[in-house]
């Protein structure tokens, strides 16, 4: 241990959703001493800047959970950025934990990780077994390299690189861009935004039909947390030597109309809902078989109504006038 009896853990990308939500947590860590750095710090798509880093702090773990995210449309319009800067942040930053002889590193996947069309609930051993959501392959592509890349550190080197794959994410600090987010914190500020406005009616993309998993970020980030506490030997009696990677999820799935209508209750928007099907529905369903975390003693917390009030609650404290 590095810091004073207590282990320093470096989280890249503390200042995004999932980031920020491990730093609130960690710091409920007494033996924990946390480290961060801004990109003015640290460009983590600079190799030689991130490898400096590496060896001039004593660096006892990693949350890796720097990423370039966005929704359908921020995919569809950005994917040479999506794959270089997803690649580029997973090497430079596990090849320096590595040469710095950092042992032990957690990875945040995704769950577009998982064929279009795999059967559902997705299990882990899907990977790899059919085609991607063509709107989100690169970026889909660059985190399987990234949970490859663990893989294969730990293989020729023994190291201990572990790899979660997240279903889809909401809560404090998401990317509410009015083209460039997610669904929840678009379809949260699109409502709040119509209900200022007192607009009759909120246009929603696709048909509403698609079926999504959604986690509280908070809930992520106590996954991430216990998943690092579990002894290496404790993870392979649960998974085939073949599965590399731990899905984390609720378990369970709403329809995009769904979660839309629970949206208008939670931002107190009282107009119609207009489904708009010239507009691409994504992937049909996506829902994750969370079996093998559930038996590592994990399961959510947080309920969907109140992590979207939490979530909105949020999104008021960023963007209203004070």
């Amino acid at each position: 241990m590095s810091t004073k009896g207590k282990k320093t853990v470096f989280v890249a990308g503390h200042r995004g959703m999932v980031g920020s939500a491990l730093v609130r947590r960690l710091q409920r860590e007494h033996d924990v001493h946390i480290l961060t750095a801004s990109r003015q710090e640290l460009d983590l798509l600079n190799q030689a800047a991130v490898s400096e880093y590496f060896a001039r702090h004593a660096i006892d773990e990693v949350y890796l959970a720097a990423a370039r995210v966005g929704g359908i449309h921020a995919n569809n319009t950005y994917p040479a950025e999506f794959i270089y800067e997803n690649l580029a942040i997973e090497c430079n930053v596990i090849h320096a934990a590595h040469r710095s002889n950092v042992q032990r590193l957690l990875f945040l996947g995704s769950s577009c990780i998982y064929p279009k069309f795999a059967e559902q609930p997705m299990r882990e051993e899907a990977l790899l077994t059919g085609a991607l959501e063509p709107t989100n392959e690169p970026y889909a592509i660059a985190k399987i390299a990234g949970l490859k890349l663990c893989e294969s550190y730990n293989r020729q080197y023994g190291r201990d690189y572990r790899s979660v794959m997240p279903t889809n994410l909401y809560g404090p600090n998401d990317n509410y861009h009015p083209e460039n987010s997610h669904v929840i914190p678009a379809l949260i500020r699109r409502f709040h935004e119509a209900k200022l406005a007192n607009a009759p009616e909120v246009t929603v993309w696709g048909t509403g039909k698609p079926r999504r998993e959604f986690l509280h970020v908070d809930d992520l980030a106590r996954a991430c947390v216990h998943l690092m506490d579990i002894p290496a030997s404790k993870l392979r009696d649960i998974a085939p030597t073949t599965v590399s990677h731990i899905n984390v999820g609720y378990g369970e799935d709403h329809s995009i109309a769904d979660i839309a209508t629970t949206i208008a209750k939670v931002t107190g928007y009282t107009g119609r809902l207009i489904f708009d099907i010239s507009k691409p529905d994504g992937t049909p369903r996506k829902l994750l078989d969370v079996s093998r975390i559930t038996r590592l003693g994990w399961k959510p917390e947080i309920g969907l109504e109140e992590g979207l009030r939490d979530a909105y609650s949020s999104f008021l404290k960023a963007f209203e006038p004070h």
